[in-house]
């Protein structure tokens, strides 16, 4: 990846940075996604906690100079102009909120579209894989992006396919996470490649983030209330989180994971101690109890959205797994009691 850079100045102690990284941040993007990403370069970019920019460099561009204010309203200013994209190793779009907010300026947009080019590699955080891909830069590539947001991908973007259940992608010059601490991993992984493990180790340590992780690793979700590390497992749990109100036969599970059914089924057997059928059931179950607890919506609209065939299927499920109907777990949990 190195071949299309243009030759950069060396440092006042000689060494020229061995990985450098230009940010483009949409309106309203993710702060906590990019302080992640830079955080983990300037901690490997130095010996100690000094944050000199030696081994690493980066810069927020822009068009205009113009400060850029985040989803939680802190202001980030840009430090660099819209320039020659090939003096970086990768070019970092960090999105945020779904909306506008994912419509760069015209100069934003042809500066990828230079880039891609150039061949230097582009980088979606957060929804930044939803601009690169309205940019075109996505086409015959895998994307990463967060299970929440998977709907509202499949929404936007008719036809294809995005990954939820990796915590990040690198598909030849395309590298995209979900935002989080993802964004942490995915630039461990950038500095690894470049400067070496002990510094990508180093940077995580210090932010209090476990070891790297792979891309294969499956994104944590706040639904999945069965613990285990069985990545198989976990893996399989979100694709039905994902797929909830059309639920998938364990064969489909299996054939998407790579891995034959009963092996799928000998993994979930060690790590939970239960078939596949009965983990996602469980996992209907949780979310259709959440729904009744924390909306106000029909049971029938409730029974759709969890995937039961009907009210009278789910009810009668619900009542085998918590002892109660629905109606009665709603006026014993929630004041305003909805209607069903």
């Amino acid at each position: 990846m190195g071949a299309h850079r243009t030759a950069r100045p060396a440092r006042p102690d000689g060494e020229a940075p061995r990985l450098s990284v230009g940010f483009i941040l949409a309106r309203h993007f993710t702060l906590n996604a990019f302080a992640n990403f830079v955080d983990v370069l300037r901690l490997a970019a130095d010996e100690g906690d000094r944050s000199r920019p030696i081994r690493c460099e980066w810069s927020v561009l822009s068009d205009t100079m113009n400060p850029v204010a985040s989803s939680s309203g802190v202001v980030v200013q840009p430090t660099e102009r819209l320039g020659d994209p090939g003096k970086f190793d990768y070019v970092v779009v960090v999105g945020g909120l779904i909306g506008g907010s994912l419509d760069l300026s015209p100069a934003c947009l042809r500066y990828l579209q230079q880039a891609a080019a150039a061949k230097v590699p582009l980088v979606g955080v957060c929804t930044g894989a939803f601009i690169l891909h309205r940019a075109g830069l996505m086409d015959g590539y895998r994307c990463c992006v967060s299970w929440f947001h998977h709907t509202d991908f499949l929404e936007q973007f008719d036809g294809l396919q995005p990954v939820s259940d990796r915590i990040f992608i690198v598909d030849r010059d395309r590298l995209t996470c979900p935002g989080g601490a993802s964004a942490a991993h995915l630039a461990a992984f950038l500095v690894e490649r470049h400067i070496g493990k002990a510094p990508a180790t180093k940077s995580l340590h210090i932010m209090m983030i476990n070891g790297a992780e792979v891309g294969e690793a499956p994104q944590p979700s706040p639904i999945l209330e069965l613990d285990t590390g069985d990545q198989f497992v976990r893996k399989a749990l979100l694709l039905v989180q994902q797929n909830l109100d059309a639920p998938i036969s364990v064969g489909q599970i299996a054939e998407h994971l790579g891995i034959g059914k009963r092996r799928l089924e000998r993994h979930f057997a060690s790590a939970l101690g239960s078939s596949p059928r009965s983990a996602f059931m469980d996992m209907r179950l949780s979310l259709a109890r959440h729904m009744i607890e924390n909306t106000d919506k029909s049971f029938a609209a409730i029974a759709v959205e969890c995937g039961f065939s009907d009210s009278s299927h789910f009810s009668r499920m619900f009542r085998r797994r918590f002892a109660s109907t629905p109606s009665d777990f709603r006026r014993a949990r929630q004041p305003f009691g909805g209607s069903a």
